[in-house]
């Protein structure tokens, strides 16, 4: 493992041929429009669900589902493509910026600039900021919309040289019902503040007088980012894992070219942790994450060769999504890192970060407690 003084991105060392960058229509979600492998399962999954009596699904549950959606699938819809409301490249209305005179701030302090505009993000519904320098690298070559199926090749914005990453954590206990709609809805309340966030940070960077690019899974790959931003490490499930939530979190981005202080990458010791856990693995319904050694070539299309890292199925994710009637988080919930903040806990992952020597204990001691294991949704509206 790198060191954690390294500026070096916790995934670069791993890297053992040039990557190429990601067209976005070989991701699940956008192949369940065009894959014939995966069109069956998109139809069911996209189309009309009956609730049902069984905790979970509920019409209560669908209720509080599609009330968590509606801002991100009402007033951003960066699942279906980039640059739309909330997401919007430049401002919705230009008179709600009428006050402000033309041109721009002058930036004497980069680093400053930076921990205000993370004081910013944090207002904007932020519960992790960080910023790094753009790689083209990790923008899509191509952008497909789910909606439309228009599938155009993609120029990254030269201009914006920075990106702040903003983390958005997810319900810890709405996460213990996976995979049910209630454990879905807590991804609906993320991406939309995703949504609320990064459009809000857009429109404060641009009234400075400067580009910005808000996004949420659009126009570019998060995790990478998210990993240069210094907010984490990518872990054996194909998650970000944060220090603070593990991978219970969701992200977005803007891009900008306001002058601003960059973060370093950190490790954890979450990739080396991850070599000895494999929980996440064990407890996958469909079986799509590896348990063995990272692999440098892709399971399926919806993998981009290159790094040795443990690639998920997407075939099998997302046509267990589509048989369940719902989105599948239970290897969020299945992580040791996804725990609430507390001594014990704060202590475990200090220690993973200093040293591996208690790794296989760690994991003993989580399966002991039962970390991780299935609560019935019914709870979560009983409480």
């Amino acid at each position: 493992m790198v060191s954690t003084n390294s500026n070096k991105p916790t995934y670069e060392e791993y890297i053992e041929k040039p990557l190429e960058r990601f067209d976005q229509k070989n991701e699940a979600f956008k192949r369940a429009r065009w894959d014939d492998a995966l069109v069956p399962a998109g139809k069911k999954f996209y189309g009309i669900h009956e609730p049902q009596t069984r905790p979970g699904f509920t019409r209560l549950d669908y209720a509080l589902h599609e009330a968590s959606w509606y801002l991100e699938r009402g007033f951003a819809r960066g699942t279906l493509g980039p640059n739309y409301g909330l997401f919007s490249w430049q401002s919705v209305d230009p008179k709600l910026t009428s006050s402000l005179p033309e041109g721009r701030i002058e930036v004497q302090d980069p680093l400053l600039m930076a921990r205000q505009v993370k004081k910013v993000a944090k207002l904007c519904g932020a519960d992790l900021v960080g910023i790094c320098a753009v790689d083209p690298r990790w923008f899509y070559s191509h952008i497909f919309n789910l909606r439309t199926r228009e599938h155009t090749p993609f120029e990254p914005p030269t201009e914006c040289t920075s990106a702040i990453v903003m983390a958005h954590a997810m319900d810890y206990e709405m996460t213990k019902s996976s995979p049910t709609l209630v454990a879905s809805s807590t991804t609906g309340f993320g991406y939309s503040m995703m949504a609320y966030g990064a459009g809000l940070m857009g429109h404060f960077l641009r009234g400075l007088g400067y580009k910005a690019i808000p996004c949420g899974n659009d126009t570019a790959l998060s995790i990478p980012l998210a990993v240069d931003a210094g907010l984490g490490e990518l872990g054996r499930n194909g998650l970000l894992i944060t220090e603070k939530y593990g991978p219970r979190v969701r992200l977005s981005k803007v891009f900008t070219d306001l002058p601003l202080a960059h973060d370093k990458p950190v490790n954890l010791g979450v990739q080396a942790f991850c070599e000895t856990c494999k929980k996440c693995a064990s407890t996958c319904s469909a079986q799509a994450i590896l348990d063995g050694d990272r692999i440098t070539d892709r399971r399926s299309i919806s993998n981009n060769p290159g790094m040795a890292k443990w690639p998920v199925d997407a075939e099998k994710c997302f046509s267990f999504w589509s048989q369940n009637g719902s989105s599948c988080m239970t290897c969020i919930r299945a992580c040791p890192f996804n725990k609430v903040p507390g001594k014990i806990h704060d202590m475990t992952r200090w220690t993973i970060k200093k040293t591996t020597a208690f790794n296989k204990f760690f994991v003993w001691v989580d399966d002991l407690f039962d970390y991780g294991k299935k609560e019935s949704a019914a709870k979560f509206w009983e409480e």
